[in-house]
């Protein structure tokens, strides 16, 4: 869009007070309704409908729909929203930070947020709106009140990271680690390698910094004479910690590079996150809050408090069992880290639930099989596999070939006393298990 085309826009989006809609079943009144396409909608069709249910402005991309003043008419209405969120978040005296990596986006972008919410005005990516039009929506949420907006950034193909980072133009970045996660749309792990990293070119042209655990070599070769906040276990970094084990959820320590080193005089922070895998991502959000001088009181307080949400290493007690829920991703990556965690943990009676993990395309027959030998070696006998990935890769555990047919069974045969994981990627829907556990 040319500079007085999009100047036009950003008067009318300031005008109805920043409001944003995309979805005429659910219309907000006064707001900018843009008219996105997919691959079976034209919501070009429904802007007259969108002005009548309330909408004070509209945005299409064909001229027949361009029927009233307050329709503005665009090349792409995807481009004009990317483009209008872009502009706005220029004009805004704010700290961007962008989260990217294989595993733990999520996690990362609410720990982080808690913790630097404790002193500053935040705004972070609601839910997993991480794409081409959710970072858009998180950008024009933000307000002259806000200081630092925490955006979230997922990909599953080459150039969409750098894409995204040309929206939202961070300051800093965060690759929260490089793993076996859509295997299938980069071309293989070096795909995913170069698809991640895009954030780390971008903000090095930027001369930006990047926050890193400086413990993991893939990242650390990658971010290479970056300007870099360094955290880890194994070096004097930036900020330094211990994992002290205690029970299933994550107790930890931690230092900053000129503070205290003795690690009996300093605070445990107890949390409600369970997974040792956990222990980095609650360092990482030490690492940014005390690089944001929040105080070491407020970032303990942050993480001690932190409960997660959303099917993610959440600890459920139900009247029969105790479930990890881990159901709302997984990746071989992710899927690894989790039965590595379960199989550590001290109970002798545990029931290990897991779905087939997607978009690994030609990848599929080997990681699912590879799973299923980790299973083994850790010695878990009580597994429950379900899907059709798992169903050919599997030698001698009870399998389903979906996930309704896995709860039907549970329901006649209801296990009880267990502690139970339960995690597969989100086609699965696993989460619909817990009514029988």
């Amino acid at each position: 869009m040319q500079e007085t085309a999009i100047n036009k826009l950003y008067e009318a989006f300031l005008k109805c007070g920043q409001k944003i809609c995309t979805d005429t079943r659910k219309p907000v009144k006064g707001s900018m309704f843009f008219c996105l396409k997919g691959a079976n909608f034209n919501a070009n069709e429904f802007a007259s409908q969108a002005l009548e249910s309330g909408c004070a402005y509209v945005v299409v991309d064909e001229q027949k729909y361009a029927t009233n003043e307050k329709i503005f008419l665009v090349k792409d209405v995807l481009t004009a929203l990317q483009q209008l969120a872009n502009h706005h978040r220029h004009q805004l005296k704010i700290k961007v930070l962008a989260i990217t990596g294989s595993n733990g986006k999520t996690t990362n972008k609410e720990l982080i947020n808690a913790v630097l919410s404790k002193q500053f005005k935040t705004l972070a990516t609601v839910g997993n709106l991480n794409n081409h039009i959710g970072v858009p929506l998180t950008l024009l949420s933000l307000t002259k009140e806000h200081e630092i907006a925490i955006v979230e950034m997922g990909a599953n193909h080459q150039g969409e990271i750098n894409a995204l980072c040309e929206i939202a133009d961070p300051d800093y970045g965060l690759i929260t680690n490089i793993g076996k996660a859509h295997l299938e749309g980069f071309g293989g792990e070096e795909g995913v390698k170069k698809g991640k990293s895009e954030m780390y070119r971008y903000i090095a042209k930027k001369g930006g910094r990047v926050f890193i655990n400086a413990d993991d070599p893939v990242l650390h070769e990658l971010a290479g004479a970056m300007d870099k906040i360094t955290y880890g276990t194994t070096k004097l970094y930036d900020v330094i910690g211990k994992q002290i084990n205690s029970d299933e959820f994550v107790s930890f320590k931690w230092t900053t590079r000129y503070n205290e080193k003795d690690w009996n005089k300093l605070p445990l922070v107890k949390t409600h996150i369970i997974g040792h895998y956990n222990f980095i991502n609650l360092l990482c959000a030490a690492c940014v809050g005390n690089y944001f001088k929040v105080d070491i009181e407020k970032i303990n307080q942050a993480l001690s408090e932190y409960v997660p949400d959303m099917n993610r290493s959440q600890l459920e007690k139900t009247t029969n069992n105790t479930l990890i829920l881990d159901a709302y991703n997984a990746n071989p990556s992710s899927m690894k880290v989790a039965i590595e965690n379960f199989a550590r943990l001290e109970n002798g009676n545990k029931l290990l639930i897991i779905g087939d993990m997607f978009e690994l395309g030609e990848y599929a027959a080997a990681e699912h099989k590879k799973i299923v030998e980790l299973i083994t070696e850790k010695k878990l006998e009580d597994v429950i596999l379900i899907g059709p990935e798992f169903n050919k890769a599997n030698t001698h555990y009870r399998t389903f070939l979906n996930t309704q047919d896995c709860l039907a069974n549970l329901k006649s045969q209801p296990p009880k006393d267990k502690l139970i994981l339960i995690k597969g990627s989100r086609g699965m829907k696993l989460e619909v298990l817990k009514e029988a556990l």
